[in-house]
């Protein structure tokens, strides 16, 4: 069954597959991992707010994003973000704004609605007498939030921060369609440029297969390890 397989196809390309792609993978993930919790705090502190046009906005954000399928929201901003570069800086036409680009603004702006309703559940996880207590001793609303609530709360969800950047690690061969050369792009190129499909696409569920389990390993132990202290 497997004689006509040549594996060796995967050795050859590896520099490619994991200087290029991986590489690249990572980036994304890392920066619209950042980019998200940023964005996402905020969208959650709007929710919070005592100002119910601020908390309707931002629920209404998040219902949008979390109603629309990824592979749309890429496309989507793909094409639009150009128009809104021109409309921010009064250019007479669209601006290049390139697939890189692109495809980070998508995931930050997608991957916040998520993390924010992970950092929701974070601060009111938080018990209310302690804001009321940096109340009492003469913080304003922001230092209670920067100094007692959302280091609490950002160490309540790590882990499920944590899960939810591997579930984005797998998102982002999305960008094939924007026919980026992340990790499964650099492998789907490879396998048409020399007709191994089947061994090029078996490597790569085995390469995301393997990193997600050995992260998905850590933020189990990490878990365990945050609820001890406790």
């Amino acid at each position: 069954m497997f004689d006509n397989l040549d594996f060796d196809v995967i050795r050859r390309s590896l520099p490619y597959l994991f200087l290029d792609g991986m590489t690249f993978t990572l980036m994304l993930t890392g920066l619209s991992a950042l980019g998200g919790l940023i964005f996402g705090t905020l969208i959650a502190l709007m929710r919070l707010s005592g100002y119910k046009l601020l908390g309707r906005i931002a629920g209404l954000y998040v219902d949008f994003m979390r109603s629309l399928p990824l592979v749309l929201v890429i496309f989507w901003f793909y094409f639009l973000v150009p128009y809104i570069g021109q409309w921010l800086t009064g250019a007479s036409r669209p601006i290049r704004v390139g697939a890189f680009t692109s495809s980070l603004v998508t995931f930050i702006m997608f991957e916040a609605a998520y993390f924010s309703e992970i950092m929701r559940a974070g601060i009111q996880s938080i018990s209310r007498g302690q804001p009321a207590a940096a109340s009492a001793l003469g913080l304003t609303y922001s230092q209670s939030m920067r100094y007692i609530v959302l280091p609490q709360a950002f160490r309540n969800m790590l882990p499920v921060l944590l899960t939810q950047t591997i579930v984005l690690f797998q998102d982002t061969s999305l960008v094939y369609v924007l026919s980026i050369p992340d990790f499964l792009g650099a492998a789907s190129k490879v396998a048409q440029r020399d007709g191994r499909l089947v061994e090029m696409y078996l490597f790569a569920a085995a390469v995301y297969f393997v990193i997600s389990c050995v992260a998905s390993y850590g933020v189990r132990r990490l878990q365990a390890r945050i609820a001890i202290v406790r």
